[in-house]
């Protein structure tokens, strides 16, 4: 690490951060009230609030948002004329999965193999401390340089839009020169990098019905059409067989042409088996961050435990497409709808539904906050030149904020990197990644000031 005064005032602060992180993972704060109490939530918002007025920060407010969840706002007002930086991040987590595969509890933080254990340590918890750290700094070495607007998002993971449309009826609110999203992360541990595209997404629900109620197998069986064989003859048409993602009318041959991925780096980062291969053609970045990518998130049919000797009349299933920067999300939608529609075999009835959908995201990589980043992490990563990757998730706010705001930067930072594991067991954060990381917002913020 640089011997920095700004890196070493976040050296000195990192025991502090440390258990700030372990208060806030110790909320159950997943936006879904129907599996963790509202309260849960409530009380991560109402922490973080304190956080900011601790801080010196004015307008602190829980804005509640049309989705029935809260976000978290705050204004430090920076010196007169000076630049005004959003920074924004999300304390709601996904839900921990099943609590008794995780080595350590979920909602306690937990020191391990130098590392932080913890549901949303990584995502997107750490990113809250990782602002307040990097505002803390500069307050100690020579003060703020800039307007600071902070946004914390309460519904991120459950993907409601609640903060979308609250921005859109109160426009004003989050205007920045640059925006500063959280919520990616390193392409690898040490290895700074920005984020540079999302692929946007959309979730389709499809339902297919064969026949007025069950059929004995046996007295049935091979005449009768069967609901559940239908839908995975639909479903397996959404792939070519090499695993691509085919979606008629859908482009699927672009190409990536930055940050290369390495294939067995991804097989270990993914956990991929042994003798598996890895789907789809073209490279792996291709693949991952300019390519269409098709998930069967779901099916509703009999489970294994329990099943009797039928014939399906009905069967469902939820399908996800990732749609990659230069297509329209809204279009894919309804390509995808009429691809189930017309592969749907037998004369089975069909009925598709859009379940959600956010358009994918390109930044603008040529503007002077990209430079003033480029700077801070040559500081913070000595020896290390800043990378532009994609990331294959979705992140709705980050379009809706560019519409609003079609003059502001954007850039994508954070602690995701593969080792975290977001969204798996075992969740974790590289406080190393949180002290440079914090150190590399602390120093932009400095240099976008000019």
């Amino acid at each position: 690490m640089s011997s920095h005064p700004v890196a070493e005032t976040v050296a000195a602060l990192l025991p502090r951060a440390r258990q700030e992180l372990a208060e806030l993972v110790a909320f159950r704060s997943v936006a879904d009230f129907a599996q963790y109490p509202r309260s849960e939530s409530e009380g991560a918002a109402n922490w973080i609030a304190d956080a900011l007025r601790a801080e010196g920060f004015t307008d602190v407010a829980l804005l509640d948002t049309p989705d029935g969840t809260q976000s978290v706002y705050g204004h430090l007002p920076g010196p007169e004329g000076a630049k005004t930086v959003l920074l924004y991040a999300h304390y709601d987590v996904q839900p921990p999965l099943d609590e008794a595969a995780w080595t350590t509890p979920p909602f306690e933080l937990t020191e391990r193999d130098g590392r932080w254990y913890g549901r949303g340590a990584a995502d997107c918890k750490g990113g809250v401390v990782m602002h307040l750290l990097a505002l803390r700094a500069l307050k100690a070495n020579g003060g703020i340089p800039v307007n600071v607007k902070v946004i914390v998002e309460g519904s991120e993971e459950q993907g409601t839009g609640g903060l979308e449309r609250y921005a859109e009826q109160h426009p004003d609110l989050l205007a920045a020169d640059t925006i500063v999203i959280g919520d990616t992360g390193n392409f690898r541990v040490g290895l700074p990098t920005v984020t540079t595209t999302l692929r946007g997404m959309t979730l389709v629900r499809v339902r297919i019905d064969t026949l007025e109620g069950n059929l004995h197998s046996g007295q049935f069986g091979g005449a009768a059409p069967d609901a559940l064989a239908a839908l995975i003859r639909t479903l397996d048409s959404l792939r070519a067989e090499d695993g691509s993602t085919t979606v008629d009318g859908l482009p699927a041959d672009a190409a990536w042409d930055g940050l290369a991925y390495d294939e067995e780096q991804f097989r270990a980062d993914a956990k991929v088996l042994d003798g598996v291969d890895l789907i789809g053609s073209g490279t792996v970045a291709d693949r991952l961050w300019a390519r269409p990518a098709v998930t069967v998130l779901g099916i509703d049919c009999p489970p294994v435990t329990g099943a009797t000797a039928s014939v399906q009349a009905s069967a469902r299933a939820l399908v996800s497409l990732r749609v990659p920067p230069g297509l329209d999300a809204t279009e894919a939608t309804k390509l995808l709808q009429a691809h189930l529609e017309a592969h749907t075999p037998w004369g089975a009835r069909v009925r598709t539904e859009p379940a959600g959908q956010g358009q994918p995201f390109r930044a603008d990589t040529d503007s002077p906050a990209y430079r003033a980043m480029a700077e801070a992490m040559a500081v913070a990563y000595p020896g290390e030149q800043l990378q532009y990757a994609g990331q294959g998730g979705s992140i709705p706010l980050c379009n809706t904020l560019a519409a609003l705001y079609p003059e502001a930067e954007i850039l994508l930072i954070g602690l995701s990197e593969p080792e975290a594991q977001i969204h798996a067991v075992d969740e974790s954060v590289s406080p190393e990644e949180l002290e440079r990381m914090s150190v590399a917002e602390a120093l932009f913020l400095r240099a976008y000031a000019g």
